[in-house]
């Protein structure tokens, strides 16, 4: 064979993507023996040794005869020739009897199924990925079993199926069928299964036509067949007039001699070190991967729409969980190529400004889906998101300058205030709460004790103060509190479809800040950086009485909520004592200024 810089499978995987539809798949008896299902000859040999045990319970040497030539046992005590076919008819001559018998060799008992034999294998279901995707049209097999057909019918296909020469005339064309699959040696209910060397020398002529066809328009896959006993498919294989597509084979089943002709006179390709279970997994992972690099960037428009309609579909919650959780790994490979040393205060603004748009697109699916999520059923993926952001912010690393180790976290600072903001103003208080504690991470280069998000995440941490006032944007304004300034500025814009005025903006945005530093004061840990003070405790949002509006608003949520979680977050049963302390705190900020 010809000695190829790029491995077989590397090759198949690029024409299968490229032209789909134009490789079929042969498989052979390796791939349902691996699923603990017997071979038909398996099932022959097997029978006879049962009725020469029936037959003379007492005689060790019949048993013994029919265990090492069960053809020499028949031709002493059987009618006809030893086949399938007359085997079954003389054994069980009605098909429930038939079925019975056959029962325990093909169909898996409940200890069969804990076991995962006799059911459908890995290698069954990845073709029936292949099958779905359209890169699989046609199956060839030489197994009488079931398992493919139960594989694609798991994958929602209904293929033909065709299990006697005289059916193929009747079959729809390759090409108007989703899937079509040819039982060249029959079912095993069927008495006109294929398996002894005689049934296997030739094939009827319906048989050799479909053959010459398949093998003329297509590619093939082959796995699980030695091509040691099937003449009249070797034979096909041997004189297929054309070459349109080349011919994969797996390593395990060519070693024969009878294989290694056929591939050379294919120029096949062998597949090194493949069994039927890796080879068709591997295929549909390298195809996946080549799906993703040719599919154009899905625009953040698109992205949002499919949130809405995935949303409140139960059968799209995991396109759901895809979809946003591939937004969320893009922003964490953007955080892992970023510099940690070699910058100056001065750069800042370009690296965080680079952050915020790579994270802008996850943020409009993650405003979205809170907003429109009110009963809560996808919370949890809105914290599993939240904590990728922090677990690809807190990678352990060697070295970094302080604020770009810092840095690494503003995508998930920024998409945790933006779920807080949309949480307060859809009032789902569980999961501010949730995403502030539940989600942790290791700070100080990823060497510190896991530290929950609300504290991990103190924008006074990832943002100091001296870095964010000097940053050019500012223009020489200085800010009493500029992590909460920039936040509310940069998070300001996905917010526009819902919430359109600045004031109600602004309202939510405090009321998140507020809620956020309840949490904050009263968790463990604080160290240098205490409860949030965010501008809401600065600028003229205090009422006539000395009540932050803030609190108002707060308290206001608590009237209108039905499981008010926070007095249990608190760990009080006096709310009002709580906050009469944080006001206090607020005060004491407010004052300094």
């Amino acid at each position: 064979m010809p000695n190829h810089a790029l491995s077989p499978s590397v090759m198949l995987a690029t024409s299968m993507h490229a032209q789909p539809g134009v490789y079929a798949v042969l498989l052979g008896s390796g791939v349902s023996t691996g699923a603990g299902v017997p071979t038909g000859w398996g099932v022959v040999q097997d029978l006879v040794r049962r009725a020469a045990a029936a037959a003379a319970p007492g005689d060790s040497g019949s048993l013994q005869q029919a265990q090492e030539d069960p053809e020499a046992w028949w031709a002493d005590h059987g009618e006809g020739d030893l086949g399938y076919a007359s085997l079954l008819q003389t054994l069980a001559p009605t098909a429930a009897a038939r079925q019975g018998l056959l029962a325990r060799f093909f169909e898996p008992s409940n200890e069969d199924r804990d076991a995962g034999i006799k059911v459908p294998s890995r290698a069954h279901h990845a073709i029936a990925q292949l099958v779905k995707r359209g890169l699989v049209r046609v199956i060839l097999t030489t197994n009488f079993d079931r398992l493919m057909e139960q594989a694609l019918d798991a994958a929602g296909i209904a293929p033909q199926v065709i299990t006697r020469p005289e059916a193929v005339n009747g079959m729809a064309p390759f090409a108007h069928a989703e899937a079509t699959v040819i039982k060249l040696h029959g079912d095993y209910k069927d008495l006109g299964t294929r398996n002894t060397p005689e049934e296997l020398d030739d094939y009827p002529d319906e048989w050799n036509t479909l053959l010459r066809q398949v093998f003329d328009e297509y590619g093939l896959i082959i796995s699980g067949w030695s091509a040691d006993w099937d003449t009249a498919l070797v034979n096909a294989l041997e004189t297929s007039p054309n070459r349109r597509y080349p011919l994969y084979w797996d390593s395990r089943s060519s070693k024969s001699g009878t294989a290694q002709r056929v591939l050379g006179y294919r120029k096949g390709l062998v597949i090194r070190g493949a069994g039927a279970d890796e080879l068709f997994d591997d295929l549909v992972a390298s195809v996946d991967a080549l799906e993703r690099l040719s599919q154009p960037p899905l625009t953040t428009a698109m992205a949002v729409a499919r949130v809405k309609r995935y949303l409140p579909d139960p059968v799209h919650r995991i396109d759901l969980h895809d979809l946003v959780m591939n937004a969320a790994n893009e922003v964490a490979d953007h955080i892992a190529a970023q510099p940690l040393n070699g910058l100056d205060a001065a750069q800042a603004q370009g690296i965080y400004e680079g952050y915020r748009e790579a994270v802008a697109p996850l943020i409009h699916m993650l405003t979205t889906g809170v907003w429109h999520d009110q009963d809560g059923i996808h919370d949890s993926l809105w914290i599993d998101v939240l904590q990728r952001l922090v677990d690809a912010g807190t990678t352990p690393i060697s070295s970094a300058i302080r604020w770009l180790d810092h840095a690494r976290l503003w995508p998930g600072l920024l998409a945790m205030t933006a779920m807080g903001v949309a949480s307060v103003r859809r009032d789902r208080e569980p999961l501010i709460i949730r995403l502030a504690t539940e989600v942790r991470g290791r700070g100080r280069m990823g060497t510190a004790d896991p530290t929950e998000a609300a504290q991990l995440m103190h924008p006074n941490r990832v943002l100091a103060a001296d870095l964010v006032n000097n940053m050019p944007r500012w223009e020489g304004q200085r800010w009493l509190y500029p992590a909460s300034h920039l936040l509310k500025a940069d998070i300001r814009r996905f917010f526009e479809p819902f919430i359109p005025l600045d004031a109600d903006y602004v309202e939510a945005f405090h009321g998140y800040e507020y809620r956020l530093g309840l949490i904050q004061e009263h968790s463990k840990g604080l160290g240098r950086y205490r409860a949030l003070s965010g501008e809401y405790a600065h600028e003229d949002r205090w009422s006539h009485e000395g009540v932050p509006f803030a609190e108002v608003a707060f308290r206001q949520a608590g009237e209108r909520s039905r499981d008010w979680p926070w007095p249990a977050l608190l760990q009080t049963e006096d709310l009002d004592i709580v906050l009469t302390q944080h006001r206090e705190v607020l005060a004491h900020y407010r004052d300094r200024f």
